[in-house]
This record gives C-alpha cells, sequence and structure tokens, in this order.
C-alpha cells in the first residue's frame, strides 16, 4: 500500500471514530459519568494524602455536577460509588475521617441533587437547559407588550409588576397599529387569574393567541373571540379580565371596552379633571356568547388615558373604590410634573400590594 493509500486508510479511520464519538458518546452521558466516576475516586485518594485539605465531604462536589448533566440511572450510579468511596475511607484507612457529620452533609446534599434531577427528568433537561427556556420565554412575553412605534405627538409608557418580584406575571399587555403603522391603534391589557409562575405559563400562551386576534378581526369581535378561545381551555383556573381601547391616532377618539376589568380613568386636560371609565363586560372563560360594552370618548391635546390591573387598586380588606382615590390622588400627581415617568411613579406609589402582580399602561396625546 502506497503512502497515499495509508493516507486515505488514516482518514477514513479518524472519520469513523468522530462518527462512534459523535453518535454513540456525546449524546449519551456516559462520558460524564466516566469522568465523574474518576473524580469521585480522586477525592477520596487525595482525602488520604492531606485530610484537612481535602476532607470526605469533597466527593459531595461530582455529586453536585451529576445532578446537572446525568440522567437519573447513571446518577444513582455516582451516588453508588460515593458510597463506595465513604465506606471504604472508613474502614481501610481511618476509622475518624468520614464521620456522621460527613454522611448526614454528603446525604442531605445528595438528596436535594436528586430532588431536582427528577424536575430536570419530568422537563426532558439536562444541564441549565431548563432555566434558559425559562429565561426566553420571560423575555417573548415582555417582547410581546412592546408597545408599535407611535406618530411624534403620542406618548405611551408601560410598567409591569410581578408579585413579590419575580420574573413571571399574570398582567400582560399586547397592543397593534395594523400593517404599514395604520392610524388605529389597539391595546388590550389583560389580567390572568392567579399570580407568579402559574399565571405567567397561561399569560404566555393567552399573549401569543391574543396577539394573532388583534388586528386580524374587527375590534368588536375581539373580546369575544378571546373569551370563547379561553372556554375552548378548559382550565380550571381560566378567566382573565381585559381591557381593550381603540384608539384613532388622528383624530383621538377612542373606545374602551371591558371585561370585567377594573375601570380605565381619563385626564381631560381642558377641564383639568379627571373622568372614571366603567365599561361593562363579564369574565373572559366564565360563560358563552358573552356580550361586552364599550365607552366612548376622545383624547384632545394634554390629554392622558391610564388602564391599570386590580393589583394596583385592591387591597385585602379595603374597598376597591378605595384604591381607585389613592390611585386617582397619585395619577394627579403626575399631571403637575407633565406625566414625567408617570407609570412606573404611580405603580411605586399606589401599587402597595406587592403581593399581587400589578400594571399600568398610560396613553397620552401631547
Amino acid at each position: 500500500m502506497g503512502r497515499t493509500g495509508r493516507r486515505a486508510a488514516l482518514a477514513r479511520s479518524a472519520r469513523r471514530v468522530v462518527s462512534w464519538l459523535r453518535h454513540r458518546v456525546l449524546p449519551s452521558d456516559g462520558f460524564a459519568l466516566a469522568g465523574l466516576l474518576a473524580s469521585v475516586t480522586a477525592c477520596g485518594l487525595l482525602s488520604d494524602v492531606d485530610a484537612s485539605w481535602f476532607p470526605a465531604t469533597m466527593t459531595a462536589v461530582p455529586i453536585l455536577i451529576g445532578g446537572l448533566v446525568l440522567r437519573m440511572p447513571s446518577l444513582l450510579l455516582l451516588y453508588a460509588a460515593t458510597a463506595g468511596v465513604l465506606v471504604a475511607q472508613h474502614q481501610v484507612h481511618d476509622t475518624d475521617e468520614v464521620t456522621g457529620g460527613t454522611i448526614l452533609v454528603v446525604g442531605a446534599i445528595a438528596g436535594i441533587v436528586l430532588l431536582m434531577a427528577r424536575m430536570r427528568t419530568r422537563l426532558g433537561v439536562q444541564w441549565t437547559r431548563g432555566e434558559s427556556m425559562l429565561f426566553d420565554l420571560r423575555d417573548r412575553l415582555r417582547a410581546q407588550g412592546e408597545m408599535p412605534v407611535l406618530p411624534p405627538q403620542w406618548h405611551t409608557e408601560v410598567v409591569l409588576r410581578p408579585a413579590g418580584g419575580q420574573s413571571f406575571s399574570g398582567d400582560f399587555l399586547v397592543a397593534s397599529r395594523g400593517a404599514g403603522g395604520g392610524r388605529v391603534l389597539e391595546v388590550v391589557l389583560v389580567d390572568v387569574s392567579g399570580k407568579g409562575l402559574a399565571a405567567g405559563s397561561r399569560a404566555l400562551m393567552l399573549s401569543g393567541a391574543f396577539g394573532g386576534l388583534l388586528g386580524s378581526l374587527p375590534p368588536r369581535d375581539f373580546l369575544p373571540a378571546a373569551n370563547d378561545y379561553l372556554l375552548r381551555q378548559e382550565w380550571a383556573e381560566g378567566f382573565a379580565t381585559a381591557v381593550h381601547v381603540v384608539l384613532d391616532l388622528e383624530s383621538g377618539e377612542y373606545e374602551l371596552i371591558s371585561a370585567g376589568h377594573p375601570p380605565g380613568v381619563h385626564w381631560i386636560a381642558g377641564s383639568g379633571r379627571w373622568q372614571v371609565l366603567e365599561a361593562v363586560g363579564p369574565l373572559l372563560g366564565v360563560i358563552e356568547d358573552a356580550g361586552f360594552e364599550g365607552v366612548k370618548g376622545r383624547l384632545g391635546p394634554g390629554d392622558a388615558l391610564l388602564l391599570f390591573t386590580d393589583g394596583m387598586v385592591e387591597m385585602p380588606g379595603e374597598d376597591i373604590a378605595t384604591g381607585i382615590d389613592r390611585f386617582l390622588g397619585e395619577a394627579e400627581r403626575m399631571v403637575r410634573d407633565d406625566f414625567h415617568d408617570a407609570a412606573r411613579r404611580i405603580v411605586a406609589a399606589a401599587g402597595r400590594n406587592v403581593g399581587d402582580d400589578r400594571a399600568v399602561v398610560l396613553l397620552r396625546r401631547r
């Protein structure tokens, strides 16, 4: 065989090795398991060399890593190997090296890791992909709630605060201006039943569905279609409230339609007073063939429209009318500051119920 033939044979062999590693070793956790078993053994040997620097509890480190990268059968095998190393250290080398405290610490860490590994197994993900998925879902929910670009004479602010400082909220916003930057802006503020992560997962699903409906249907058909969609889900805790605003960006005329949502408030610059917009409509996802009544108005120059969720005005043991009065009092202070950073400041001042999701949306005609 010539030199060219030997090179070709070596190249084929290298490709076979690479293919075997790619299809057999890398997709499985055998490679990681072998490395962690070697690490457990090394921890035992290093403990024999200098127990002050390398205590027997070091075996918990491979267990922690194994909980992230190993499947359940491999993780249990790693536990068995760790137990064997601890027994060997106790019986063969130094009976004082492995104490009851050592076993308690390693056992507690192994139990916590096992619980986390079972949760990852249910999700079907390893390493930190589960957390990455949650971050991605959170970012998608926030991106869907961004306002479209509006003409210069219009100013908008949106502030969403999840309950207890969590990353997921049952309050979300969807908005649409139509193709090519149309003259009609549609904004929907939704409050899903529940709070935190449980409500956040339903909010993510509904935001995608509602975002598809918004702008694709005539405005008066949006809430009935959203109600039908929720009824089809048949969730045990599947209701939601929503307020839908249809705004003509040229004339300032609007219609506010509510589905069991707290009222909107309209600041009328010409008269210097607030108008509470009480629209009538049932909760979404409760009754079939629901009807929704709207309230019409017009935003003149200097006027503002504020939308909010019940977390802004509801407090345990307090009447909702009192919460609305407190909300309007804080909004009145924003008028004196020309509504500068108004949504964030109102949430900080009036939204005292930090155990509930809170949201404020400001639409203002300069």
